[in-house]
């Protein structure tokens, strides 16, 4: 996939996220030590950057975001929400396009 392509889907995958409303059940919720508010914002921060850079992340950013891919593995799995779930899990998918992205650049 060329890098046009990567940050077009990212950034469908981000609009879609933008559109979507925080799980307010999950506002002020942790899963083993994790703040879902703090991991959904560092990870949009992560993706928004890398858009909005053309494809460019810079070191401090890949390494945020390769933390919250990791937490993103532990906590989904235990949100029995389906909605939340489902926000989650949209989140997890543009983490780890965006991952793949610039491992591959």
């Amino acid at each position: 996939m060329i890098r046009s392509e990567q940050i077009q889907n990212a950034a469908h995958l981000w609009q879609e996220h933008l559109d979507s409303e925080f799980p307010a059940h999950l506002r002020g919720v942790e899963f083993e030590g994790i703040d879902m508010v703090t991991l959904d914002a560092d990870t949009a921060g992560c993706a928004y950057t890398w858009i909005n850079n053309g494809g460019a992340l810079d070191p401090e950013r890949r390494r945020i975001l390769q933390t919250c891919i990791e937490d993103l593995n532990r906590v989904i799995p235990q949100i029995n929400d389906p909605s939340g779930h489902r926000y989650y899990q949209r989140l997890h998918r543009l983490a780890l396009l965006v991952s793949r992205a610039v491992d591959t650049k």
